[in-house]
C-alpha cells in the first residue's frame, strides 16, 4: 500500500467518511485531500472544513456545485424523458459522474495518483464512482475501504472513530434509522423498515413533502417557460437552473408531489427497495412531455422514447462518461432546438395536470387541420381511404389465404 502518495477523498465530513480519511492515513501512509461537494443536500457543508482541519487535513477543496449540477447533468438527462424502470428519477445516479468529474480534476490539480470513496461494495455506486474515475483518467487508482478493511457495521464504526480519537457528531434527538441521500434533484431513502417490501414507511420519514391528504385544498397554478428543452423562467420570472429546480422543489413539496417507493434492480445484481422525494423532478417531467408534444415531430418523439430505456440504464448503472451515452445525448439535444413555448400547470393534492401549452414559433400543432368543424379544405378527408387499404394490404393478402 505504501506507493499511493496522495489520495484524493470524496468527504462529507460524516461518521464513515471521517472513519476512511484516518485508515487512509494509516493505512496507506499517505497525504489526504478532502473534497466536499455542495449538490444542494440542504446541510450545511462548511463544518466538513474544519473537521478535515482537525483531522491534519492541509489541502481541502469544498465545492459549490449546484448550478453545474442541474444545468449540465439534470437539465440534459431531463431532456430525454429519463426514467428508471418505469418510475425511478435517478436523482442519485445523475449526482455521481459529477463527483467524479471534480475528484479526477482535484487530483490532477494536486499530484494526486489515487482516489478514494465512501461507496460500500453492495451498492451502484462503487460502480458509478470508478467507471467515472477510469474514464476521465485511465491510470488513477481507486481505494474502496468499504471492499478492503473490516468496519461492516456502524458499532464498529463508532469504535474505531473513539480509539483515533474522531469526532463524531451525534445529533439531537431521535436518529433516523434510514441510510438518506441528498441533492437539489431528490432524496432518497433506504434500510431500516424499508428492508421489508411488504412495511409501509413511516409518515415522519418524508423531509420534502407533505403527504396528498393534507396538502392545500386549493390547486396551485403555474407557468414555465421553456428554451430548446429547458427550463427558463416560471411564471415569467426568469431563473437560473438550480433555481429553477429549488423553485420547483418548494412548490411541488407543498402539494404533496413527488413521493415514491420502489423496489429496483441494482447494477451488481440484487433488489432493493428504496423510497424517493422527487417534487421538483416529477413536475418537469411532466412539463417536459406536455410542450414536447407540440414541438417535437411524431417520429422523432417515438424514436426518443425508444432510446430512452437504454439511455436510463446508461445513467443508473454509471456510464455517463461513456461514448455511446454522449452520442446518444448528440441526439436528444439535437431535437430539443424547437422545444420552446410555455406549459401551464395545475398542482393538487400529490398531482401534476397539464391545463395548457403553447409554442409561437415551434408547434406543429395546425388547428385547421384538427378541427371537428368545417376546415374549409385544409384536410382531404378522402385521402384515408387509400391510406388505409394499403395498410391492410398485408393483412387482407393474409386473411384471404387463411381462408
Amino acid at each position: 500500500m505504501s506507493d499511493t502518495k496522495k489520495v484524493v477523498l470524496a468527504y462529507s465530513g460524516g461518521l464513515d467518511t471521517s472513519v476512511i480519511l484516518k485508515w487512509l492515513q494509516d493505512e496507506y501512509n499517505c497525504e489526504v485531500v478532502t473534497f466536499t461537494a455542495d449538490l444542494g443536500q440542504g446541510e450545511e457543508v462548511e463544518p466538513a472544513r474544519k473537521k478535515a482541519k482537525s483531522l491534519g487535513i492541509k489541502e481541502i477543496y469544498i465545492d459549490d456545485l449546484r448550478e453545474e449540477f442541474v444545468r449540465d447533468y439534470v437539465f440534459p438527462m431531463f431532456r430525454a424523458n429519463t426514467i428508471y424502470e418505469g418510475e425511478y428519477l435517478l436523482g442519485t445516479s445523475i449526482a455521481r459522474p459529477l463527483i467524479s468529474k471534480r475528484l479526477i480534476e482535484i487530483a490532477n490539480e494536486t499530484g494526486a495518483d489515487a482516489v478514494s470513496h465512501g461507496a460500500t461494495g453492495k451498492g451502484n455506486d462503487q460502480v458509478r464512482f470508478e467507471l467515472g474515475a477510469y474514464a476521465l483518467r485511465p491510470d488513477i487508482k481507486i481505494i474502496a475501504p468499504w471492499r478492503e478493511w473490516d468496519l461492516n457495521s456502524r458499532q464498529k464504526l463508532l469504535a474505531y472513530a473513539e480509539k483515533h480519537g474522531i469526532p463524531v457528531e451525534m445529533k439531537k434527538g431521535k436518529a433516523s434509522p434510514y441510510s438518506m441521500d441528498a441533492n437539489l434533484l431528490h432524496i432518497s431513502y433506504e434500510g431500516g423498515i424499508l428492508e421489508d417490501p411488504w412495511a409501509e414507511p413511516e409518515e415522519d420519514m418524508w423531509r420534502w413533502s407533505v403527504s396528498p391528504e393534507v396538502a392545500p385544498d386549493k390547486a396551485t397554478y403555474m407557468e414555465l417557460t421553456y428554451a430548446q428543452g429547458d427550463i427558463v423562467a416560471i411564471d415569467g420570472v426568469p431563473h437560473s437552473p438550480a433555481e429553477v429546480l429549488a423553485k420547483l422543489n418548494k412548490v411541488g413539496g407543498d402539494n404533496g408531489i413527488g413521493r415514491l417507493d420502489i423496489v429496483e434492480n441494482r447494477y451488481v445484481g440484487m433488489k432493493s427497495r428504496g423510497c424517493y422525494e422527487t417534487p421538483g423532478g416529477t413536475i418537469m417531467m411532466r412539463a417536459h412531455r406536455a410542450i414536447e408534444s407540440l414541438t417535437l415531430d411524431r417520429e422523432v418523439a417515438h424514436l426518443k422514447d425508444e432510446l430512452m430505456p437504454r439511455y436510463a440504464t446508461l445513467i443508473y448503472n454509471g456510464y455517463w462518461w461513456s461514448p455511446e451515452r454522449e452520442m446518444l445525448q448528440t441526439m436528444i439535444d439535437q431535437s430539443q432546438l424547437t422545444v420552446n413555448g410555455k406549459v401551464r400547470l395545475k398542482l393538487y393534492k400529490g398531482n401534476v395536470d397539464v391545463v395548457g401549452r403553447v409554442s409561437d414559433s415551434d408547434s406543429l400543432f395546425d388547428e385547421a387541420i384538427a378541427t371537428f368543424e368545417d376546415d374549409e379544405g385544409a384536410y382531404n378527408q378522402q385521402d384515408a381511404e387509400g391510406f388505409i387499404k394499403l395498410n391492410a394490404l398485408r393483412m387482407r393478402i393474409a386473411a384471404k389465404r387463411l381462408k
